[in-house]
């Protein structure tokens, strides 16, 4: 990382809402995003409202699924941005359900989205990375890939090997003044949790609200308060942190 000049952060997943306090926040320390998320007609606008608000973003829309576009994705990122200096994998993807009512397509998609992807994205930015002299890599992984809850068997399992990655990366690349780590959270109130109360047919301000009553803290985390983590972790504040699973969850355990 580059105390002399805005660190280029890439971020995949940017445009959810995790995501999208990840850049924001970055965003207002005067970083340049590197805006990755399939969705290219929402980033397309996130990264305008950057622009508009002072700092630099650019889009690099694609799909998680396509191993070419993990692999080049770093190197497309330091060409037209200069560098890569910190690499936030954020993007997720959760299946509820036990074992016998995980499918094919849950289990394909669980692994190359929270492993595979992160697997292909890391092992493009070290190299460019090691070569500028350092860097940051956070993954986001959660409380139930260290503590596994019940039924979500195959969410549980991809956030452990994400868990796991980070942990080994991190003994692995401190020598080469890279540090990676990861942040664990709990249930965070985004769009994504809301969907997910409202094909259980719930409502989901209902079912915030029990969940608030949960978490000894008193609620449910806001999005801020893990890209809060996130930019800490990248940052020259935990510039001894490496190989570290931070929980992020109120004091609430996952059972």
């Amino acid at each position: 990382m580059n105390r002399n000049k805005s660190n280029v952060v890439l971020v995949t997943g940017a445009c959810g809402g995790i995501g999208k306090s990840i850049v924001t926040k970055y965003a207002q320390q005067g970083e340049t995003l590197a805006i990755a998320d399939k969705n290219e007609e929402q980033a397309h606008k996130l990264a305008h409202e950057i622009n508009q608000n002072g700092a630099q973003a650019m889009v690099f829309s694609g799909d998680l699924l396509d191993k070419r576009y993990c692999d080049n994705l770093a190197n497309e990122v330091q060409k037209k941005l200069g560098s890569i200096d910190i690499l936030i994998n954020n993007a997720g993807f959760m299946r509820r359900g036990d074992i016998t009512q995980t499918s094919d397509e849950d289990y394909e998609l669980s692994m190359k989205i929270n492993v595979e992807a992160p697997f292909r994205l890391i092992r493009a930015a070290i190299p460019l990375m090691a070569t500028a002299g350092g860097g940051s890599i956070v993954n986001v992984s959660s409380c139930w890939g260290i503590n596994p809850g019940p039924n979500h068997l195959i969410y549980c399992t991809t956030k452990a090997a994400l868990a796991a990655m980070t942990k080994c990366l991190g003994r692995d690349h401190a020598h080469q003044n890279i540090r990676i780590n990861a942040v664990c959270p709990n249930e965070v109130d985004t769009p994504m949790l809301r969907t997910g109360f409202e094909i259980r047919g719930l409502n989901p301000d209902d079912a915030i609200e029990k969940l608030n009553q949960s978490v000894p803290i008193g609620h449910v985390a806001e999005a801020e308060e893990i890209a809060d983590v996130v930019t800490f972790l990248s940052s020259n504040e935990a510039r001894y942190i490496c190989g570290s699973l931070v929980e992020v969850n109120g004091g609430k355990a996952v059972y």
